[in-house]
């Protein structure tokens, strides 16, 4: 982040806890509608890349924010659940006085997307999901064997630099560092350092998260599904999660991405800019 700020944000109510104190790291930058920026889990800074685009940064306003536990973002206890995430992000809207803004997450971010956006409608102006964590893919079970369960034995063996070269090779393949580090320098290390948030909390209540059929027919915001077109040769969830999406909200429009995996807007953020300008513009006209 170029200047970096921090909000102490209020308490937030959660099931089963008391109120949480959290602060959180942000940049606001330009003008126009807001447009909030919700990144995946281990790598803080994913979305930069994306704000440096002038399609984006001329536009609109961008809010990207380090989630609670990455990067200079503190938690005094973690949330609960995904709607404890999405509080978080409401919170900074209020901080910003930004009543309502378009949404895009990616991956983890995305599911947080989602859930804000059955937790507060109104706040949302169109969701843009880059590559949803979904958890009903049919072949979730082998992906969980080949990529979860071995980053998360690296994890609990106390390799943390492990955990999460397993994990980022099996969901953006071997070539993933070369392209992330040319993005995002220095990620690798940043993700190293946040791994506890990431495989101590983060894994588990996406999981543990409910999202099908009924859930998203409470949608009723344009939304954007966003598949990367090298993804599928990785592993078939990703097709998967994307038909899913698309089955389960009728008025979800796809859009495959050139040349990119689940690394997305770092491998070609051009067309991620392109593409959300567009739909951007074509929710605005929806009104």
């Amino acid at each position: 982040m170029t200047t970096p700020k921090r909000a102490a944000l209020p308490g937030v109510e959660l099931p089963d806890t008391e109120s949480e104190c959290v602060e959180l790291e942000y940049e606001d930058r330009g003008t126009g509608e807001p447009v909030v920026l919700i990144h995946a889990g281990l790598c803080a800074r994913w979305f930069a890349p994306l704000t440096d685009q002038p399609t984006l940064s001329e536009r609109y306003r961008l809010i990207r924010y380090h989630r609670a536990g990455y990067a200079g973002s503190t938690a005094r206890r973690p949330s609960a659940d995904l709607s404890g995430e999405a509080g978080h992000c409401l919170r900074l809207l209020d901080h910003l006085d930004v009543d309502r803004a378009h949404v895009v997450g990616h991956s983890s971010g995305a599911a947080i997307a989602l859930q804000l956006a059955l937790d507060a409608p109104d706040r949302v102006r169109s969701l843009a999901l880059l590559e949803a964590a979904l958890q009903q893919a049919p072949s979730g079970p082998e992906w969980s064997r080949t990529v979860f369960v071995p980053a998360m034995e690296r994890y609990r063996a106390g390799d943390r630099a492990g955990a999460v070269d397993t994990f980022l090779r099996g969901v953006c393949g071997p070539g993933y560092r070369r392209v992330l580090e040319r993005a995002v320098p220095g990620a690798f290390d940043e993700a190293v350092r946040d791994a506890g948030t990431f495989f101590g909390h983060e894994l588990s209540i996406v999981r543990q998260w409910t999202f099908g059929a009924r859930e998203a027919g409470r949608l009723t915001r344009p939304v954007l599904a966003v598949m990367g077109e090298l993804s599928e040769q990785l592993s078939p969830i990703w097709g998967e999660r994307h038909k899913l999406l698309l089955s389960w909200i009728p008025h979800a429009e796809p859009f495959v991405l050139p040349g990119a995996t689940h690394l997305l807007h770092a491998q070609n953020p051009r067309g991620t800019a392109e593409a959300l300008a567009a739909f951007f513009t074509r929710s605005t006209d929806e009104r």
